[in-house]
């Protein structure tokens, strides 16, 4: 790390940010000054209730917000905000009557659909008038396997004005990777694609699709988004005939509790099939307006566009950019096709403020020597967001030398677990080589080391991310936790509390290493647990694991992710009968049975075979120790481990030498 700083916000962007303007309001609220956005930080995890409150009306919340702002419990996961407030969070995010346009979806084709702001109202009208015409209610389960089009923003937003849940995945998942996360929820309606353009080539889902059918047995109908007017040899209806029926029998959006849940996410299944993270509405609405307001100075107006695809939380944090009056811009295919210029020509074209992509991504410019400043304007482009996997000092760097020098680099973090950011970026503070600038407001962020003893006054020392104090976007819960479905408010379940509050009694404990920075900044340096996380896309082993159960061969396996340049790759190991050997067919075998089952993804970068795999002294597999070994980092309880001579095995696999 330098000190010295990459960029630094002229003085003249800091006092027009909203950051800064939030600032002045807080300042009022409070009745002192705040020296700067450190010491704002602090008020809005001292004082929750007016600072929430103050981002509400701040921020433009439409709804009524009586009785109190934060009801305190003794569990963290009790604490209740805004529990007698209403809002409707399809009224927030259609509240704006702009020229500009509400939607803009573009696909590697260069296919571009617009929707205005009373277009989408009229279409959102229109789904949650079809719904409710087939006996879709409150609660019910919508959900949709789709590109990042118009159509996956319509279904939602339908689905939200009625009270239904949605939740979504990505077209590239296959039918078993669906099912194992839809089919827990038990969805009455599906929207799914018969296809999708990935890197000039059409993938036809009809196949898949019918299988996916066959596996949600709760279904009452399926609805198609198709370039045909019917799709063949399939119960279902087109879409363009969904909605036109529904517009004959349109519904407004109504009004429910802020804890009344909006999205089902999954987490990444290291154990057993994906959990599925119930989401409350007023809680994600309210986070995602002050990370993009405050955070990411966004306004009415402006222009947004983060590559993602359904199947990953940016999809949620990028569609809710509309509550903010911003124009949201859905692309859908690979961002290399046709070249690597896809993502900064349509910057160039539709006039872009921010740009959200993944670390990955601009390592894989960097290391191609790919320089957009020589060949692009970007003139409009304020902010570049990066998340997914930690973004490298040498990628921050080339962004301020290869993309933009004058453009703010807003590294975040956070997760599916709560649809948000822990930490982010703040446009009124320098930004300097591989840190994040800091923890959102309203987050109570620290990096505690084993016996659960703050790092923050120290420097540079790596621990778990925790969040020591309630925030609005906590989860409600995991599906059927406790309960026969959707969690209790004030008990969010076993599983729930074993998955973050275990750790660490009464302090969120999210799975990430990171350590502060002298700048007040945090450094991540990677997961803490078992899931795996290349190119920012979460993956469970457990997913992987089920996909070469089958495999006969195979009589036991054991993943794990290697860090690998900026980023990290998986690594699967195999342990098969005495008779067979790793060869180029059974190596086909096991990566095509793991992109079937699961996404192209899931495939390990490397497939190696031992002759023996470490365990426990109970027999059990030991993941995070094989991969503390190989990462170079010390290998946690060691003494329980009845073979550790087989880590030293792993750790000198030719294949795994860097």
């Amino acid at each position: 790390m330098t000190d010295a700083p990459l960029w630094t916000p002229p003085a003249d962007r800091v006092e027009a940010s909203r950051m800064a303007v939030f600032r002045r309001a807080a300042e009022e609220a409070a009745g002192r000054k705040f020296a700067d956005s450190r010491s704002l930080h602090r008020w809005s995890v001292d004082d929750p209730a007016a600072f929430w409150s103050l981002v509400w009306d701040d921020c433009g919340l439409v709804g009524d917000r009586s009785g109190p702002a934060v009801v305190r419990s003794d569990r963290f996961s009790a604490t209740r905000f805004f529990p007698e407030a209403r809002l409707s969070v399809v009224e927030n995010l259609l509240a704006r009557s702009s020229p500009s346009p509400a939607l803009i979806a573009v696909d590697e084709t260069g296919r571009r659909t617009t929707r205005s702001w009373d277009e989408l109202r009229g279409n959102a009208a229109a789904v949650a008038g079809a719904l409710r015409a087939l006996g879709v209610g409150t609660e019910d389960r919508v959900v949709a396997w789709l590109p990042n089009g118009i159509e996956a923003v319509e279904a939602m937003l339908g689905a939200a004005s009625i009270g239904a849940v949605f939740s979504s995945c990505s077209p590239d998942f296959g039918a078993q990777g669906v099912i194992d996360r839809f089919g827990q929820i038990e969805p009455v309606v599906l929207v799914a694609t018969d296809g999708y353009w990935y890197g000039g080539k059409w993938f036809d889902c009809l196949d898949r699709l019918r299988a996916v059918q066959a596996g949600l047995p709760t279904l009452r109908a399926t609805i198609v988004v198709s370039g045909d007017t019917q799709v063949p040899d399939l119960d279902a209806e087109p879409w363009a005939e969904f909605v036109a029926r529904g517009a004959r029998s349109a519904v407004g959006p109504e009004r429910f509790g802020f804890d009344h849940p909006w999205y089902v996410a999954y987490s990444s299944g290291t154990t057993g099939v994906p959990k599925c993270i119930v989401h409350r509405s007023g809680g994600v609405l309210l986070q995602h307006a002050k990370e993009h307001q405050l955070h990411c100075d966004l306004r009415a107006d402006d222009r947004m566009l983060y590559f993602t695809t359904t199947g990953w939380m940016m999809w949620n944090w990028l569609i809710s950019g509309l509550a903010s009056g911003v124009t949201v811009l859905c692309f859908d295919g690979s961002p290399f096709h046709p070249s690597p210029d896809a993502l900064f020509d349509l910057v160039d074209a539709e006039a872009v403020n921010l740009l959200g992509v993944s670390a990955k991504f601009l390592d894989a410019l960097r290391k191609d020597d790919h320089r957009p400043v020589d060949t692009h304007d970007l003139g409009s482009l304020r902010t570049i967001c990066s998340t997914g996997s930690p973004l490298s000092p040498e990628s921050f760097r080339f962004v301020y030398d290869a993309v933009k020098p004058d453009v703010h680099v807003a590294s975040i973090s956070g997760g599916t677990d709560l649809l948000g950011c822990f930490a982010l970026g703040d446009p009124t503070l320098p930004v300097y080589a591989g840190e994040i600038q800091g923890p959102g407001l309203g987050m109570a962020v620290d990096a505690f080391d084993a016996d659960g003893r703050s790092l923050a006054p120290r420097p540079g020392g790596a621990g778990e991310l925790v969040c020591t104090r309630p925030f609005p976007s906590m989860p409600l819960g995991f599906w059927a936790d406790g309960t026969d479905g959707f969690p209790d408010p004030t008990w969010p379940g076993p599983r729930f509390v074993q998955a973050y509050f275990a750790a660490f009694p009464g302090i969120w404990t999210h799975g990430d290493f990171v350590s502060w920075t002298d700048h007040g900044g945090l450094v991540v340096h990677g997961r803490s647990d078992t899931t795996l996380n290349p190119g920012g896309v979460r993956i469970g082993t457990a997913e992987i694991y089920r996909a070469v159960e089958g495999v006969s061969e195979v009589l036991e396996a054991l993943v794990f992710a290697q860090e690998w340049g900026a980023d990290v790759r998986i690594v699967l190991l195999v342990r098969l009968r005495d008779d067979t050997r790793l060869d180029d067919t059974l190596r086909r075998e096991l990566r095509s049975r793991i992109r079937d089952a699961c996404t192209p993804r899931h495939v390990p970068a490397v497939l190696a075979q031992v002759d023996d795999l470490p365990r426990t002294r109970s027999n059990k597999l030991v993941e995070l120790a094989v991969a503390d070994a190989v990462n170079g980092r010390p290998v946690r309880n060691a003494a329980a481990l009845a073979n550790p001579e087989a880590i030293d095995a792993i750790v000198a696999l030719p294949d795994l030498q860097r």
